[in-house]
């Protein structure tokens, strides 16, 4: 039995990282501006397609050092035109928004069929990303040690973000009171603007570590959107450390579940974790107080 248990353990560790990673950025917007962005999903399929174009161009431990950031600020860039173009001008309609970034998901998904078909794409890794790690009995597949410490190296780089630079400050400010950190003169559009192509653009880098993983296909993103979302509900509206405790929380229920049934009735089962989470504690893992909102 332990030799069942821990490598799943393992797996749901890899995957609370995938989880993580799609819901941080949402996580970000609908923290800051009560947004939810509908296209969030097709982030992560960019940021896959574009770690396909990058490797193909640039084969080898290189081309996949260089797809990160291409995926990112790939991927951060259509989040900005998304934010510019219709988020803005649709921030105080929470309806009309979801509707429109909808839209673009559709638009997204159908413009990656028109240009690499609705099969998919395999992305060509290293030959060390193919292999493993044997720690005693156990091999550790070193693609999923990989996106282990990619989501390490995220969460450490937003925790410098948010705690010692100035921009940082200035997103705790709206945060915490919309109305008085304009009037102190912080430039709120620009911040809320950064954010979201924040939030996007580490959808795109879970883009690419869904490509180590399987093919990136046009609904690539929409297998991962609704977990994402559970995890943000979960996590506690906006929180960062509620966000990252509600995806290994569901990783590690979904990998547990699937020992027993099979990847559909554990996803059932995972639906009904949460709702019954929510029961106990409706706030979520960690409750936040913002009045981003407000004025």
């Amino acid at each position: 039995m332990e030799g069942l248990v821990l490598p799943q353990l393992f797996n749901g560790l890899s995957v609370a990282s995938l989880y993580l990673l799609a819901a941080l950025g949402l996580a970000l917007s609908f923290g800051l501006m009560r947004v939810i962005n509908m296209a969030h999903g097709e982030m992560l399929m960019l940021g896959g397609y574009l770690a396909f174009l990058t490797l193909s161009l640039v084969p080898g431990t290189g081309g996949i050092l260089l797809a990160v950031p291409v995926a990112f600020v790939g991927a951060a860039l259509m989040g900005a035109l998304i934010q510019l173009t219709l988020v803005r001008r649709l921030l105080a309609r929470p309806l009309d928004t979801l509707i429109a970034t909808w839209g673009v998901s559709l638009i997204l998904q159908q413009a990656a069929r028109d240009l690499f078909g609705a099969v998919g794409v395999e992305v060509r890794a290293p030959d060390w990303l193919a292999g493993s790690v044997q720690l005693g009995s156990m091999a550790f597949p070193t693609a999923r040690l990989f996106i282990l410490l990619a989501t390490l190296l995220v969460l450490g780089a937003l925790a410098l973000l948010f705690r010692t630079t100035r921009a940082g400050l200035h997103i705790r400010a709206v945060n915490q009171d919309r109305a008085m950190a304009a009037m102190l003169g912080i430039n709120v559009g620009r911040v809320e603007l950064m954010m979201f192509a924040l939030g996007t653009g580490i959808a795109g880098l879970a883009g690419v570590m869904l490509a180590l993983l399987g093919p990136v296909t046009p609904t690539v993103g929409q297998s991962y959107i609704v977990p994402a979302f559970l995890v943000v509900v979960l996590g506690g509206v906006g929180s960062i450390q509620g966000t990252t405790i509600a995806a290994l929380m569901l990783g590690l229920v979904s990998a547990v579940a699937q020992i027993f049934v099979d990847v559909s009735v554990a996803q059932l089962l995972l639906l009904l974790f949460v709702i019954l989470f929510l029961q106990v504690r409706p706030q979520g893992v960690i409750t936040t107080s913002s009045r981003a909102l407000d004025g």
